[in-house]
């Protein structure tokens, strides 16, 4: 939740918004929560894109899309795909 805060509050703390999804998916990987470690690729994803680094918002948003399929998380795929298409 913090990084979505910092990333949508200014485009100053996009480096901010970018600790807080790391650190997030740290901890997810930890304690195997893979719905959020997907969460957060998203998530970075969409913050590279905004910040104009379509490669990084690529892999991020590839590894997601591996990750909700392998979950089947049928609803996130469609959102990625909605998010890449705007």
């Amino acid at each position: 939740m913090l990084g979505e805060v910092a990333a949508h509050l200014h485009p100053a703390e996009a480096a901010m918004a970018e600790t807080y999804y790391r650190q997030a998916m740290a901890l997810a990987l930890e304690i195997g929560m893979r719905p959020l470690v997907a969460h957060c690729h998203l998530g970075l994803g969409k913050l590279h894109r905004s910040r104009g680094d379509r490669g990084q918002a690529q892999e991020q948003l590839t590894k997601a899309m591996a990750m909700y399929r392998e979950m089947d998380m049928a609803y996130w795929l469609q959102h990625i795909t909605t998010t890449q298409g705007g």
